[in-house]
């Protein structure tokens, strides 16, 4: 189910009711009974492929912990990575390998053989995944010991609030949470509910609202100018970020509903100064989890001077092929990685050059922009002529006409709005101008959020719209 949908908004204070009704020890039996039946929700059959895979995952980490053999763990690792990571290939990349193979036949007249685009991808598969993968590494590493029955851990792998499109959070920081007793009086009802509020808000009046734009030009970015795809494209930056910041703050401000913290996912990247300065600030547990398990899976900071280099470049690529199965995505990750390596090595210079942070910002701002275009191109002849486009046919004139074939003048006036006030919002969090006000707790942040929740009814998209990682 989705959170911005009624089966959710009836389905949360039902659990809710019942969660602070029950005694301790039964409420980690309601929570997974909950999570399997939100998961249930967008299809039965998923539910077998999570048991299947969290299964696998706790049976390989109760074998590494109880043998101190090193091969043996070492054995029951590599089934822990070939399920999880065999699971997203077939699901992922499968029928795109073959149909990439099957291509290269094509143009050689070896084959006219197609196949399907794709699989249906099960919600949360890259997400539910990764998070159960780095709990069997890091037993393998020795952090923790397994001792937890299969009901909590299934639980710590599929928690609702966040199993779809994450954070990825990390075992120690969620399991021990979800042993603790709560109490109802100690939950951060505040901090929660504006969580909810403006996550809400960055999805259905946003997010869905820039969608509305953008779409109709990325299916048809032939019919339109370079000027026209330049701004749908830094509509886009929007779009993602609040989409997928959105469902984050949701999922959050939801798990605090029950007494759990979860992982920070977002500070703020679009007031980043660099690439560097992004990736620290962007959707920071899958980050992370990059960094700490390929990156220094690949030998980190301990190899070569070169080989480090390259094992920066092998994370952005994988990364970037993890978001989805087209070679877009493999351009974009590419592109990443390339221009990360060289702030990488502006900064290992005796005098590294340095600009004024408005420029920083200007720049990022403007290779984010360019390097998304990979990211929601739909396939990458429609990359190259959207480049070609914004490089050669940059009509300024015909922009605003365009746009209004899409939308009235009207509903444009109200996306530049709210992308001006995402904007001014991020920048008082990231300066805290107004927290200096003596009246800012007391009275202009509840005014913010009441104001906020308002116009969720006003102007919100209610179609339910998938959130855009789904697809991940």
């Amino acid at each position: 189910m989705l959170f911005n949908s009624l089966h959710f908004l009836l389905f949360l204070p039902v659990v809710f009711a019942l969660y602070w009704s029950v005694a301790h020890r039964w409420r980690w039996i309601l929570l997974l009974a909950a999570s399997f039946y939100f998961y249930l929700s967008y299809n039965p059959w998923y539910c077998f492929l999570l048991l299947g895979t969290s299964l696998i995952d706790y049976y390989a980490a109760r074998k590494i912990g109880g043998t101190s053999d090193k091969k043996q763990k070492k054995r029951w690792l590599l089934l822990s990575l070939v399920s999880n990571i065999g699971v997203l290939v077939a699901f992922k990349y499968s029928i795109f390998f073959l149909n990439s193979i099957f291509s290269i036949g094509n143009i050689l007249e070896l084959s006219n053989f197609s196949m399907l685009q794709a699989f249906i991808i099960p919600a949360g598969l890259s997400f539910y995944t990764f998070q159960s993968l780095s709990y069997t590494i890091d037993v393998y590493r020795g952090k923790y010991k397994p001792n937890d029955s299969y009901g909590m851990f299934a639980l710590y792998v599929s928690f609702f609030p966040h199993m779809v499109a994450g954070p990825v959070v990390r075992y120690n920081s969620l399991m021990p949470q979800l042993y603790t007793q709560h109490y109802l009086p100690k939950i951060e009802w505040s901090l929660a509910t504006r969580m909810v509020v403006w996550g809400f808000f960055k999805k259905i009046v946003i997010a869905d609202r820039l969608g509305e734009i953008i779409t109709p030009v990325f299916n048809n970015v032939d019919g339109y100018s370079g000027s026209t795809l330049l701004v749908c494209s830094f509509l886009f930056v929007i779009q993602l970020y609040c989409d997928f910041s959105g469902y984050s703050d949701i999922a959050t401000g939801v798990a605090k509903y029950f007494g759990v913290n979860l992982s920070l996912n977002w500070r703020r990247p679009l007031m980043s100064k660099s690439l560097t300065d992004f990736w620290q600030r962007n959707h920071i547990s899958m980050t992370t989890w990059f960094r700490d398990y390929l990156y220094i899976g690949l030998g980190g900071n301990r190899v070569s001077y070169k080989r480090r280099l390259l094992n920066i470049f092998l994370v952005f690529l994988i990364s970037g092929m993890w978001h989805g199965a087209n070679w877009t995505f493999f351009i974009w990750g590419g592109v990443h990685g390339i221009v990360y390596i060289l702030e990488f090595l502006n900064q290992e210079r005796n005098t590294p050059l340095k600009s004024p942070a408005i420029i920083g910002w200007l720049y990022l701002m403007a290779f984010h922009t360019l390097s998304l275009i990979a990211f929601r191109a739909l396939t990458i002849e429609d990359l190259f002529s959207i480049y070609n486009r914004i490089f050669t046919s940059f009509n300024v004139s015909s922009m605003l006409n365009e746009l209004r074939t899409i939308q009235d003048l009207f509903p444009l006036g109200i996306a530049a709005l709210l992308v001006a006030f995402l904007f001014l919002k991020e920048l008082n969090e990231e300066n805290a101008w107004l927290n200096k006000i003596k009246v800012f707790d007391s009275f202009l942040r509840p005014a913010f959020y009441v104001a906020a929740f308002l116009t969720i009814f006003l102007i919100g998209k209610f179609n339910a719209n998938e959130f855009i990682y789904f697809q991940f």
